[in-house]
């Protein structure tokens, strides 16, 4: 090898060393926040397809196995930014929002998400463009459960599939899922009309003063 290569091969060399043992912290920090990214995911029985034929713990065994998982993950990432960074916004996310996600685990048949059904609604919207050449899928958000229904195998299954879920939980949660959606809408409602929004406000201001 002449000598000019080899000289350059040689400081190539050293400053991929160098590269390497800088960042060998960070990637042990790595890896160990990928495991407990794996822990996490066992924790919420996520994905569902790897315990079809385990049973289903109670949301309170899953909430009791994260407040668990998070004291564990607290001390062992302490001092360590990757780890660090990830259990603070798993326990602000669990804090915030962990009741929502126990109710896949209160409600037998209900998936952990709805990444199935967003995609089915998704090839519906392709289908919808295609056949009236229309960009808005308008009609879906008033037809699009019967266009789920053409799809079942039979009424029977379809039938199967909705008494799954008692009526007392169904109605529960939709009632709650109304309450949620009522800021966006309001939001929305006060950005296409202000005028008329206020007005409202401004009548039942006055409606409560009189009661």
């Amino acid at each position: 090898m002449p000598l000019a290569e080899y000289a350059y091969f040689s400081r190539l060399t050293r400053q991929v060393d160098r590269t390497l043992e800088k960042n060998h912290a960070l990637a042990k920090e790595v890896d160990k926040t990928y495991t407990w990214f794996l822990r996490i995911a066992a924790c919420l029985r996520y994905p569902s397809s790897s315990y079809v034929n385990v049973s289903a713990p109670t949301a309170q065994q899953v909430q009791q196995e994260m407040k668990n998982l998070l004291q564990d993950f607290e001390a062992d990432a302490h001092g360590q930014v990757v780890p660090l960074t990830l259990y603070s916004g798993l326990h602000y996310r669990w804090r915030m929002f962990g009741n929502d996600l126990l109710h896949c685990f209160r409600i037998p048949g209900l998936p952990p998400d709805n990444l199935k059904i967003e995609s089915l609604f998704g090839r519906l919207r392709c289908h919808q463009r295609r056949i009236s050449g229309r960009k808005s899928t308008q009609p879906l958000r008033d037809f699009g459960q019967y266009q789920i229904r053409f799809r079942a195998t039979c009424e029977e299954q379809l039938l199967e599939q909705l008494r799954r879920i008692p009526m007392r939980d169904y109605q529960e949660h939709r009632e709650r899922l109304a309450r949620s959606e009522n800021p966006r809408q309001f939001l929305s409602r006060l950005h296409r009309n202000p005028g008329k929004v206020l007005h409202q406000l401004a009548e039942m201001y006055t409606t409560r003063r009189a009661e």
